[in-house]
């Protein structure tokens, strides 16, 4: 399984009710063809280092790799209606 972090600085806006509701229904939308099981929203508290971080879990790489290389322009073009963060991204292998 691969685990994909997208992680939203702070220090700029963020809506979660956008990110957490109509966002990750247009990620499932279009990832779930290629393999995205599971998906969760984590809201940074204290002295997090980020106000947001989204995770998706993908069955294989492959899967993943493709699935976002189709649609990672239009999930991007999405993000100016919940954040104007940059954000970070870290893939993982999820370990036994």
């Amino acid at each position: 399984m691969i685990r994909v972090s997208v992680l939203y600085p702070r220090g700029g806006t963020f809506d979660f009710d956008y990110y957490a509701t109509r966002h990750m229904q247009l990620v499932h939308e279009l990832l779930d063809p290629f393999g995205l099981v599971k998906s969760e929203v984590d809201k940074g508290v204290g002295d997090s280092p980020y106000m947001a971080v989204g995770h998706l879990v993908f069955r294989s790489a492959g899967e993943m790799q493709r699935g976002l290389a189709e649609h990672d322009p239009k999930l991007a073009a999405d993000m100016v209606h919940f954040t104007d963060a940059q954000p970070q991204f870290q893939v993982s292998e999820i370990l036994p």
